[in-house]
């Protein structure tokens, strides 16, 4: 270790690092494309086994008519697999999602961060949600309705005083039965 505490320095030459980075490179590159060769070396093989190449020179109807049935079975049960397959790697992919849920879940729950408090004024708040379009000082009191006191104390004298019930009942009858029923019940009396 150095006596100041700082990493110490890596032996191995730029130039040296360069040349191992390049070996690594090469041997990567190699072994990729023989990977690939061997891909598709055994795809032909397994295309040679499973699909023949088709001879239909001196074939009658009938052997067409075989030879075509037989291929679609064939198309039939490679299709069937194929959805088995598919199946298969789908479950295979739900249940990998659900593991790693569950290994985020038992490692341990989210933190949320703990916020900073902002104070900020209307003004301030209104220029950053809108921009430039806010005006530099808002009234907000510009904008509500405005009341006079003098009619709201006229409503309250109108409706405390008392008139004689019989002369609104016309008015404030909204069927005529109700009408006729306040008639009755004054005649009855």
């Amino acid at each position: 270790m150095n006596p100041k505490g700082d990493k110490p320095k890596c032996k191995i030459s730029a130039s040296r690092k360069l040349s191992l980075k390049m070996l690594l490179l090469t041997r990567a590159c190699e072994d990729l494309e023989r990977e690939q060769q061997e891909r598709e070396e055994e795809k032909a093989r397994y295309l040679g086994e499973k699909m023949p190449p088709l001879q239909l020179s001196g074939l009658s109807l009938e052997e067409l008519q075989n030879l075509c049935k037989q291929l679609h079975a064939k198309i039939d049960a490679v299709d069937e697999e194929r959805y088995d397959y598919e199946h298969k790697v789908n479950k295979h992919n739900k249940d990998i999602h659900e593991l790693k849920l569950k290994v985020q879940d038992l490692g341990g729950k989210f933190k949320k961060p703990a916020l900073r408090k902002v104070r900020v004024s209307a003004d301030e708040m209104m220029s950053a949600l809108l921009g430039s379009k806010h005006k530099s000082s808002m009234d907000l009191r510009a904008n509500l309705k405005s009341v006079k006191k003098e009619d709201v104390k006229q409503d309250k004298v109108l409706t405390t005083e008392v008139g004689d019930w019989r002369k609104n009942v016309e008015a404030m009858s909204g069927m005529e039965g109700r009408k006729k029923m306040f008639d009755t019940g004054s005649t009855a009396q």
